[in-house]
C-alpha cells in the first residue's frame, strides 16, 4: 500500500511504512532488523522510534509531495468538495509532520 501512496494522490504513503514496520517488529525480529538497517528507511524508522522525529529535509520532502499531490488533484478533478477534503487532510497531515521535534533534547 505504501508503494502505491507513493504515485496516488490521495493515498497515504508514511503511515503504511510506519505500520508495516510496527507490524513487522512484532512478528518478526529479522524483519525488523532489517528495515531498521535499511539505507532508506532505517534513519527515518529509528528517528520516529527514538522520540517521533522527522528530519527538516524529510519534512520539506514530504510537504512538497502532498503540494504536487493536492496540483494534481486540482487540475483533474472537478468535483470541488472533494479536493477541498482532500486539502483540508493534506493541511492536517503537514501541520502533524511540522509539529513533530526535528532534533533530540538534550537533558
Amino acid at each position: 500500500m505504501a508503494m502505491l501512496g507513493v504515485i496516488l494522490p490521495g493515498l497515504p504513503t508514511t503511515e503504511f511504512v510506519l505500520l508495516a514496520a510496527w507490524a513487522a517488529s512484532r512478528s518478526s525480529p529479522w524483519l525488523a532488523a532489517w528495515l531498521e538497517n535499511h539505507r532508506l528507511f532505517g534513519p527515518l524508522l529509528r528517528d520516529w522510534k527514538n522520540g517521533g522525529l522527522i528530519a527538516r529535509r524529510t519534512k520539506w520532502v514530504a510537504s512538497l509531495a502532498m503540494l504536487l499531490a493536492l496540483s494534481v488533484l486540482l487540475l483533474t478533478v472537478n468535483h470541488m468538495p472533494s479536493v477541498l477534503f482532500a486539502a483540508a487532510g493534506i493541511g492536517c497531515g503537514a501541520l502533524f509532520i511540522w509539529s513533530r521535534p526535528e532534533n533530540p533534547k538534550a537533558g
